[in-house]
C-alpha cells in the first residue's frame, strides 16, 4: 500500500522542485536588482560629483581670467591717470572674444566715462548706462577685490549677462570710480553634459549671498522665460556635497540628485543635478530584464518540472510532453531581447556526462552565434566550444549541472564570428537539462570602460594620470623584483610654467602642456609610459631601466628629454621654449627591494627638488644626502615656527653714525635666534627657510613689534632716541600688508613715524614693480624713510631709483673694502655718492672696519657709516647703556 502511494504521488515531487527552482530564480533576480540599483546610484553620484568638480574648475578658471583682465584694466586706468580709452583697446582687438558683451568705466559720481563692446539697435544688450549695482559697495569699501553680480540685480534663472566689477583708486587711494565688465552668462553656464545629466538636468552658478543665480537646463525642461527650476532657493551650504532633493524643491516636481562644489577662489558654487528617473534608468532597465528573465526561467522550470513528472508514465508520453513544452517555450521567448538555450546532458555508458546537446533556442540566441535557429539546434557544446570559445564552455556547463546554477559575465571572442561582445550568462539546472540565458551587456561594458578610461587618464593630454600610476606602479615593482631587473622614474617639472599661464593665458599654457606631452611620448619605448602627474609635472616610467641599473642610459634619456623640450614651440605669432628640471629615482638601486611605490616617487620628488634648488634646467639622481638635507630644512622650519611662538627670537642693534661728527644718527635692528640646543643660529640659515615656507611675514611683523616696543621703552626711560631701521624681505611685499603693519605698531606705541626706517633689497625693487611701488608709496606716506640695503649687488637701475623716490642708499661692504685698495674702487664709490646726491638721497657706507676707510668716506662726501669700527651689534640693554652715555655727554657739553 505504501509503495502504491509513493508510486502514485512521487512524480509530483518534480513539480515541487520546479516551484522551488522558480522561487530561487525570483529571489536571485530581486537580490541582484537591488544590488544593481545601489551600484547605479553610487555610479551616478560619482559621475555627478566628478562633473561638478570639472565644472567648478572651469568656473574658477573662467572667473580668474575675468579677475586678471579687470585687474590689468584697473592698473592701466590708474597708471594712465584716468585717460585709458576702452574703445581704443576694443579696436585694437583686446576684447575679441564674443563672450565679452561690454566693458565700461564709471567715475566717482557714477557717470559713464568710457565704454566698449557689442551693441545692437541703440541699446547695449539690456545694460543701462547707469552705474552698476555694486557701485555703492565699491564707493564705501576700499577693497579692490572682484565683485560678481547680475546687471539688473534680479535673481532670475536664465540671466543673459553677468557683471564683474572692481573699484578704481585715485592717486591718494581715494575712490575714483568703478570698472564694470559684462559677460555673456552662458560663458559660465555652458557646461551642460546631455549624456550625463539627461534631458531634465540642470547646471547652475550660485552666489554665496544669493546675489547671483544662473542656470542651464536640459532640452526637455519647460519653464517660463527667466524662471528658475528650483521652487525655492537651494540651501546647499559651502564646500562640496551630493544629495537627493525631493520633487517639492523643483517647479516640475521631479526628484533630483544634486551635487555642488564651492569655488576654491571665489564666492560662487557650481551646481549640477539630474532627475532620479534618468539617473536610475539603467537600474530600472536591469530590473525589467531580470524580472522578465526570472519569469521566463520560472515558467520554463515549471514546464520542465511538469515534463519530469510525466516522464515516469512512459517514454513516449514524456517525448510528447517535452515537444509541447519546447513549442510553448519558443513562443514565450521568441521575441525577447535575451538569448535562451536549452541544453540536454549527453552521458556515456557509465552514466557520466560527456557533452551537451542544444535541443532548443530562440532566434535571438541563434543570432548571437551568427546562425539561424535551425542551424544551432542539434549542435553539441563541444563543437561550439572548439570552434569559437577554445574549450571553455563544457567545463562551465558541467559545473552548472553539478551545482544547480551558474552566473557570470564574460567577454566573447573578438574575431567577428559572434554578434555579441560581452554577455551576462545565467545557467539553471532543470532535471538533466540546462536552461541558459544570455543577455547582451556590451553597451554597459563599453560605458564602464569609458568611465574607467576617464578616471585613469588626463583629459588635456590623453596621458595616464596619477591615479593610473598608483594602480600600475606596485604591479610593475613586483614584476621587476621577480625578474631581478630594474625600474626607474623620471619626474619632469616644467620651469616657470606659471609665468606662461599668468602672462599668456591658460589657453597657451594648455597648448604648451600638450606639446610637451607629445614630445615626451615620442621618446618612450614600447613598454615605457609617460604620466601627467598634475599641473606642469610629468613622470616617465622606464621599465625595464637597463641592465644593472645602468645610470648612463638614464642620464642619456634625461639629457634627451631636456633637449627635445628645449626646442622652440610656435604658438600663434610667438615662439616659446620649454625648460625643465628632472629628478630621477631607480628601483631597487636607491630604494632597496623592500621599498614600495610611494618611496620610489618620494625619492624622485626629492631629486627634483635638489635639481631645481641647484640650477633649473638640469637633472639629478636621488641621493640619500638630499633626503637628509630636506629633513634638516623641515626640522629647521618647525623649530623656527616654534621659536616665533616661544620668544626665542630677539633684536640686536648696530649703530649708524654721521661721518663728520661721529655721532650716532640711527641704528639697524638685526634679528637673532638663540636656539635652546643649537645655540645661536645665523640669519643666513633661517631667513631663506622663512622665505621659502611663508614664515617671513610672521618674522617681519615680530621685528616691527619688538623694534617699536623697544623705542617706546627707551622713550619712557628718558633716553635720547635715534631712528631704528628694520629689514623687509621682498617676500613680505607679496602679502601686501607692510605699510598697514607699520602703521598699526606705530599707533599702538604712540611713536613718531620718523623714528622708524625700512631697508629693502634691490631684488625687491625689480620684482612686481607696480605692487612694490604702491607699498613703498604707502610706507613713505606714513613718514617712514625707505633705504636700499646692500646697494650695488643687485640689478636696480637709475630709473627705478628715480621712480620709487627712495630716501637713502646703503652701499654694500664690498665697495667699502675696495675704497683704499684700488683706484677703481674709489671711483665707483664716488659715482654712487654723486648719483645719490643728485637724487637727494642719503648715502650710508656699510662694513666700515678701518680708520683709513673712514677718512676716505669723509673726503668723498659720504653722509653716514656703519661697521665694526663704529660698533658691533649689541643687545637692547647694551644699546640702552650707549644711549645713556650719549645723553650724559650731551648734558655735560651743555653745562660746559
Amino acid at each position: 500500500m505504501l509503495r502504491s502511494f509513493a508510486s502514485r504521488y512521487w512524480p509530483w515531487a518534480w513539480l515541487l522542485l520546479a516551484l522551488l527552482a522558480a522561487a530561487a530564480c525570483w529571489n536571485h533576480a530581486v537580490v541582484s536588482a537591488e544590488r544593481t540599483h545601489r551600484d547605479v546610484e553610487q555610479t551616478a553620484r560619482r559621475e555627478l560629483a566628478a562633473h561638478v568638480d570639472a565644472f567648478e574648475h572651469y568656473l574658477t578658471r573662467s572667473i580668474a581670467q575675468m579677475d586678471q583682465v579687470t585687474m590689468q584694466l584697473k592698473h592701466g586706468w590708474e597708471q594712465s591717470g584716468g585717460t585709458l580709452r576702452l574703445d581704443a583697446l576694443y579696436r585694437d582687438g583686446m576684447f575679441t572674444d564674443p563672450a565679452f558683451a561690454e566693458i565700461a568705466i564709471y567715475d566717482a559720481n557714477g557717470r559713464l566715462l568710457s565704454r566698449a563692446g557689442r551693441r545692437h539697435a541703440g541699446r547695449s544688450h539690456g545694460i543701462r548706462d547707469r552705474s552698476p549695482a555694486s557701485f555703492p559697495f565699491h564707493q564705501t569699501n576700499n577693497s579692490s577685490a572682484l565683485r560678481i553680480i547680475v546687471p539688473d540685480g534680479a535673481l532670475q534663472a536664465n540671466q543673459e549677462f553677468v557683471q564683474f566689477t572692481r573699484r578704481l583708486d585715485a592717486r591718494d587711494d581715494g575712490f575714483a570710480g568703478v570698472l564694470a565688465l559684462t559677460l555673456d552668462a552662458r560663458y559660465l553656464t555652458s557646461f551642460y553634459n546631455q549624456r550625463l545629466l539627461g534631458g531634465n538636468g540642470v547646471v547652475a552658478v550660485l552666489g554665496d549671498a544669493s546675489t547671483l543665480r544662473m542656470e542651464e537646463h536640459g532640452n526637455t525642461v519647460t519653464l517660463a522665460p527667466g524662471a528658475s527650476l528650483f521652487a525655492t532657493a537651494p540651501e546647499l551650504g559651502s564646500g562640496v556635497g551630493t544629495r537627493l532633493m525631493p520633487g517639492a524643491a523643483f517647479h516640475d516636481h521631479a526628484e533630483r540628485l544634486v551635487s555642488w562644489r564651492h569655488s576654491s577662489a571665489y564666492p560662487v558654487l557650481a551646481v549640477a543635478g539630474m532627475t532620479s528617473l534618468e539617473a536610475l534608468a539603467p537600474a530600472a532597465t536591469d530590473w525589467t530584464r531580470r524580472r522578465n528573465r526570472a519569469f521566463w526561467l520560472g515558467l520554463l522550470t515549471l514546464l520542465l518540472g511538469a515534463l519530469a513528472t510525466h516522464y515516469s508514465r512512459g517514454i513516449q508520453r514524456q517525448r510528447v510532453r517535452r515537444k509541447a513544452a519546447h513549442q510553448a517555450y519558443r513562443m514565450a521567448t521568441e521575441h525577447g531581447s535575451d538569448g535562451f538555450y536549452l541544453a540536454a546532458a549527453v552521458r556515456d555508458g557509465a552514466g557520466a556526462v560527456i557533452d551537451f546537446d542544444i535541443i532548443d533556442c530562440n532566434a535571438r540566441g541563434a543570432y548571437f552565434y551568427g546562425l539561424e535557429r535551425d542551424q544551432l539546434i542539434g549542435r553539441r557544446i563541444s563543437a561550439l566550444d572548439q570552434g569559437v570559445f577554445g574549450t571553455t564552455l563544457l567545463p562551465v556547463y558541467l559545473k552548472a549541472l553539478q551545482d544547480g546554477n551558474y552566473e557570470d559575465e564574460r567577454q566573447m571572442a573578438g574575431d567577428g564570428r559572434l554578434n555579441i561582445c560581452w554577455g551576462r550568462r545565467s545557467i539553471v539546472r532543470v532535471g538533466d537539462c540546462l536552461a541558459i540565458t544570455l543577455q547582451d551587456v556590451s553597451e554597459r561594458k563599453l560605458h564602464e570602460r569609458d568611465i574607467e578610461h576617464l578616471a585613469l587618464h588626463d583629459p588635456l593630454t590623453g596621458l595616464p594620470n596619477r591615479q593610473w600610476l598608483v594602480r600600475e606602479l606596485p604591479r610593475r615593482l613586483a614584476a621587476t623584483l621577480e625578474r631581478y631587473g630594474a625600474l626607474a622614474v623620471l619626474l619632469v617639472d616644467l620651469d616657470d610654467f606659471k609665468h606662461v599661464n599668468d602672462t599668456l593665458g591658460h589657453g597657451v599654457g594648455d597648448q604648451l602642456l600638450q606639446v610637451a606631452a607629445q614630445r615626451l611620448a615620442a621618446l618612450m619605448r614600447t613598454g615605457d609610459r609617460v604620466v601627467r602627474m598634475g599641473g606642469d609635472e610629468f613622470l616617465l616610467l622606464v621599465d625595464p631601466a637597463g641592465e644593472g641599473n645602468d645610470l648612463a642610459e638614464l642620464a642619456l634619456l634625461a639629457e634627451r628629454v631636456l633637449a627635445v623640450l628645449a626646442e622652440p614651440v610656435s604658438l600663434g605669432v610667438e615662439a616659446h621654449r620649454i625648460e625643465a628640471s628632472i629628478g630621477i629615482s631607480c628601483y631597487p638601486r636607491y630604494c632597496g627591494e623592500s621599498a614600495d611605490h610611494e618611496a620610489l616617487l618620494r625619492h624622485a620628488d626629492i631629486a627634483l627638488f635638489s635639481a631645481k634648488s641647484e640650477q633649473k634646467g638640469h637633472y639629478r639622481f636621488f641621493d640619500a644626502s638630499q633626503y637628509v638635507l630636506l629633513s634638516a630644512r623641515a626640522h629647521l622650519k618647525h623649530s623656527l615656527a616654534k621659536a616665533i611662538d616661544t620668544g626665542q627670537l630677539s633684536l640686536h642693534y648696530q649703530a649708524r653714525v654721521d661721518v663728520v661728527s661721529g655721532q650716532p644718527v640711527s641704528m639697524e635692528a638685526l634679528l637673532r635666534w638663540q636656539h635652546p640646543t643649537l645655540g645661536m643660529v645665523p640669519p643666513v640659515q633661517f631667513i631663506p627657510v622663512a622665505e621659502a615656507s611663508g614664515l617671513i611675514n610672521r618674522l617681519g611683523e615680530l621685528v616691527m613689534r619688538q623694534a617699536c616696543a623697544q623705542l617706546a621703552a627707551w622713550r619712557d626711560q628718558g633716553l635720547p632716541l635715534v631712528p631704528v631701521s628694520i629689514n623687509v624681505s621682498p617676500r613680505q611685499f607679496s602679502y601686501g600688508s607692510v605699510a598697514a603693519q607699520l602703521a598699526r605698531h606705530l599707533a599702538q606705541h604712540e611713536l613718531d613715524a620718523d623714528l622708524l626706517e625700512v631697508e629693502i633689497t634691490e631684488s625687491a625693487m625689480v620684482a612686481d614693480q607696480v605692487d612694490v611701488q604702491a607699498e613703498l608709496t604707502a610706507i613713505r606716506a606714513l613718514g617712514v624713510r625707505v633705504l636700499v640695503d646692500d646697494f650695488g649687488t643687485g640689478y636696480s637701475s637709475l630709473s627705478q631709483l628715480q621712480r620709487l623716490r627712495l630716501d637713502g642708499l646703503k652701499v654694500d661692504k664690498a665697495f667699502t673694502r675696495e675704497l683704499n685698495r684700488s683706484h677703481e674702487g674709489r671711483v665707483f664709490f664716488q659715482a654712487i655718492v654723486s648719483m645719490a646726491r643728485a637724487l637727494g638721497m642719503t648715502v650710508v657706507a656699510e662694513g666700515v672696519e678701518t680708520p683709513a676707510q673712514m677718512a676716505l668716506l669723509r673726503e668723498l662726501g659720504c653722509h653716514q657709516a656703519q661697521g665694526y669700527l663704529l660698533g658691533r651689534p649689541v643687545s637692547a640693554a647694551a644699546m640702552a647703556a650707549s644711549l645713556a652715555e650719549l645723553d650724559n655727554r650731551v648734558k655735560l657739553s651743555l653745562v660746559s
